[in-house]
């Protein structure tokens, strides 16, 4: 790179993919200076020749964290952008959409005040994400087998109750049963896909109990799971996909960024609230809906201030509405627990302060009739 072309270099945009690297850099006014494509290693080359403190932009997608943590140890100012957050910014619109208008959109985009970036991850946390990205996969394989053992047995005119465990109770006797319909061959493919079923069991068991180790070993993780209706697992996840609470300035924003606030229709001063808005991760807001399902449950038998607030709820809007309710509560004791570093109590009783009274002037104190002789 020319030292005049590396001087001039401000923003870089920059658009990820598997083997070719795109790259929009643009100076201090804003004018393009380069723009090209790289293989993988030639683009970590290219960006050791920036200026120190360079704004490095990217989307957050796969491998995005990778790369800003080796940007970050080469002094360069590495952000990653939400992908929704970019596509405003593409000048062709939908219809233009390639690399290099892409790479060109993170550039225009990182260079707006109001833009907010996704902290990078450290490579202890997306280890931890991983173990539950594998734990979900699982648990799809183990419903796709149960399925497809229902479909065999189904084709031979035996049916049973939908809990996976009535079916694993029978399922052997019924393989072993000559008096039914199933051919030979039917009963030697069950025979596999319960073996495949138990083997899933077994790696479900193993993920929970690296998430159990995971939150033994985080004091962070320790208190969010004390939380009613988050639990080990829940507590695992967000901890590991949060990078810093204190970049949510409230509770209720960290609700809004989970996607369980309502959403807003507001015109003309008349304020119009539909069903929540679902943004944010997915993963973590069903386990804290979940979670939250879970306290709605077994809220009548604890007596906590919260227990008797939800018990009156579900009375009065319903089930399915406390449970959200709930969770979007536990987003906001989840971020007070977690920027304040102090233990959750579930009969703490949160007091605001009392507004200023605007009291009347203090009356002149009456004087003595001596005194008010000697005055005169």
């Amino acid at each position: 790179m020319a030292e005049i072309t590396r001087a001039l270099i401000a923003r870089v945009g920059v658009d990820l993919a598997k083997n070719v690297i795109q790259v929009h850099a643009v100076d201090g006014a804003g004018r393009r200076v380069v723009t090209r494509s790289f293989k993988r290693e030639a683009f970590m080359a290219w960006c050791a020749q920036l200026p120190a403190g360079c704004l490095v932009a990217m989307e957050a997608c796969s491998g995005a964290h990778h790369f800003a943590r080796r940007l970050r140890t080469m002094g360069l100012d590495a952000r990653l952008i939400p992908a929704h957050f970019v596509s405003p910014y593409r000048m062709e619109g939908k219809g233009g959409k390639n690399d290099m208008t892409d790479a060109a959109a993170v550039c225009e985009a990182a260079s707006r005040p109001t833009m907010r970036f996704v902290p990078i991850k450290s490579c202890e946390q997306q280890g931890v994400m991983s173990l539950h990205c594998v734990r979900e996969g699982f648990k799809k394989q183990r419903t796709a087998c149960i399925n497809q053992i229902r479909g065999v047995l189904a084709e031979a005119g035996l049916v049973f109750g939908k809990s996976p465990k009535v079916l694993h109770a029978v399922v052997d006797d019924v393989i072993e049963d000559a008096g039914n319909e199933l051919s030979a061959l039917a009963r030697v493919v069950l025979q596999q896909v319960v073996a495949h079923w138990r083997a899933l069991n077994e790696q479900l068991r193993w993920c929970d109990r690296q998430v159990g180790q995971h939150v033994r070993s985080s004091p962070a993780a320790q208190r969010a799971a004390k939380i009613s209706g988050i639990g080990e697992l829940g507590a695992s996840a967000i901890t590991a996909s949060v990078v810093d609470f204190k970049q949510f300035k409230s509770g209720a924003q960290f609700g809004a960024w989970m996607g369980i606030v309502p959403r807003q229709n507001s015109s003309g001063g008349k304020a119009s609230l539909g069903r929540i808005t679902k943004r944010g991760d997915e993963y973590l807001r069903t386990l804290l809906i979940q979670g939250a399902k879970s306290a709605v449950m077994s809220a009548a038998k604890r007596d906590d201030p919260i227990s008797r607030w939800l018990v009156q709820l579900t009375a009065r809007v319903g089930w399915q509405k406390a449970c959200v309710a709930m969770a979007n509560k536990n987003a906001r004791i989840l971020w007070s627990v977690m920027t304040r570093e102090h233990d959750y109590d579930p009969h703490h009783l949160s007091v605001k302060p009392l507004a200023k009274q605007h009291l009347p002037p203090a009356p002149r104190p009456v004087q003595p009739l001596a005194l008010q002789a000697c005055m005169a």
